[in-house]
């Protein structure tokens, strides 16, 4: 095994791990726990046995391993930054919301304790 191969073996362990200690924090669902450990492990055997990225290639039609790998790595990549971009329209939206609903609840009973309102 190359030292390529074991150090990327390795780091795909060490992320499997921090992915069980996120889920054992109650960071991380088990839905994502799972997807994230089949990455991981996707990642450990296509680096151990670098044919299997042949063997997919010719499954679905590219002609070699790595071009295969680069193409799905950037279909991957772009739904996870769909996923964020989604995540963040939500938070800007709910953040929205609640200074929206803040400034409402303020405007009526008027400033807070110990603060005074200027007028000016």
């Amino acid at each position: 095994m190359l030292l390529i191969q074991v150090f990327i073996v390795a780091f795909a362990v060490f992320a499997v791990s921090r992915a069980v200690v996120r889920f054992r924090e109650g960071l991380l669902g088990l839905a994502w726990l799972v997807f994230w450990a089949l990455v991981w492990v996707g990642v450990a055997v296509v680096v151990s046995l670098p044919q299997t990225t042949t063997w997919f290639a010719s499954l679905v039609g590219v002609g070699r391993g790595v071009d295969a790998v680069i193409y799905v790595a950037i279909v991957f990549l772009f739904y996870l930054v769909f996923r964020i971009f989604l995540r963040l329209e939500k938070l800007e939206h709910d953040i929205s919301l609640l200074v929206r609903e803040f400034g409402l609840k303020t405007d009526r009973e008027g400033p807070p304790e110990g603060g005074e309102q200027s007028d000016g």
